[in-house]
């Protein structure tokens, strides 16, 4: 499974059946314009993408720009990877 293909899965878990991972494109706005996106959900994400990915994520390294698109969020995610 790509690494796009475990966030949209992640996305989509968190954020419920309404945004299914084939909703979730390079462009797709996350932030401010999802409802269900609030600071819980992005707590939720940030854990799974931890624990599924094994990467640690820093608490300083967390912004709005990060959940701007999905397209940030997997840029964000695969720096984290190497």
């Amino acid at each position: 499974m790509s690494h796009a293909d475990a966030l949209r899965r992640i996305l989509s878990a968190q954020l419920g059946p309404s945004y299914p991972p084939s909703y979730f494109q390079a462009d797709t706005p996350l932030l401010g314009t999802i409802p269900e996106l609030d600071s819980m959900a992005v707590v939720g994400i940030l854990t799974a993408i931890e624990e599924e990915l094994g990467i640690h994520v820093e608490d300083d390294e967390i912004s709005a720009e990060v959940f701007e698109t999905f397209g940030r969020l997997l840029e964000f995610t695969e720096a984290r990877l190497g």
